[in-house]
């Protein structure tokens, strides 16, 4: 089978519109991308097999692979999945680092751990990743289960959207969270994607 593009980008539903943004910005033409349920976040263990799942089935269509993830709590199976097949990944441990960018995230956490975050994707999707997903809605006992030790909710906003925000606002207003606004943009994600195409470009 004929190759049809040099690079893919498997990523997380959850970025998905920021890496197409980037696409577009640095008109990569030669980049392809497929998305991954965000869904399986709350299943952490299936990510791996997901992953690994797309690499091999374009293994034969494509001339370099690169992954759009994070750990995101798969406990470095996923970092196993792709050395196995000599691919690479954004670094860090969550879509929170990269977004945030790895120094300011930390400096967040280490002022105060008891911090939740929601991204645009998550803010959108809040009722039905968050709430839903963990039986909230329907036990609302889970709440304090859930959420007790936190202390903050802090929206990473990559594009300033009242809607957003306002949907982020209501979030920790729901979870009982002091609200925060941080606008990240697309953060590190830019020049890691840059890296890996210009990469990919030279070697082709």
């Amino acid at each position: 089978m004929g190759k049809t593009a040099p690079v893919l980008v498997i990523t997380c539903a959850a970025i998905a519109r920021e890496v197409n943004e980037i696409k577009k910005l640095g008109q990569w033409t030669q980049m392809d991308l497929q998305a991954i349920t965000a869904d399986l976040h709350s299943r952490p263990e299936k990510i791996p097999a997901a992953v690994a799942e797309k690499i091999d089935q374009a293994r034969d269509q494509y001339e370099h692979i690169f992954v759009a993830y994070g750990d995101c709590g798969t406990s470095g199976e996923l970092d196993r999945v792709l050395e196995d097949r000599g691919v690479k990944r954004l670094p860090g441990a969550h879509c929170y680092d990269f977004l945030a960018g790895r120094e300011t995230y930390e400096q967040m956490q280490e002022s105060e751990p008891g911090t939740f975050y929601l991204t645009d994707f998550l803010a959108q999707h809040f009722q039905r990743l968050v709430i839903e997903i963990l039986g909230i809605d329907r036990h609302p006992e889970l709440l304090q289960m859930y959420f007790g030790n936190y202390t903050r909710l802090v929206y990473l906003a990559q594009t300033d959207s009242e809607e957003l925000t306002a949907l982020a606002r209501t979030a920790a207003e729901q979870l009982g969270l002091r609200f925060e606004r941080v606008f990240t943009g697309m953060g590190e994600m830019v020049p890691e994607l840059d890296a890996a195409m210009q990469a990919a470009i030279w070697r082709s």
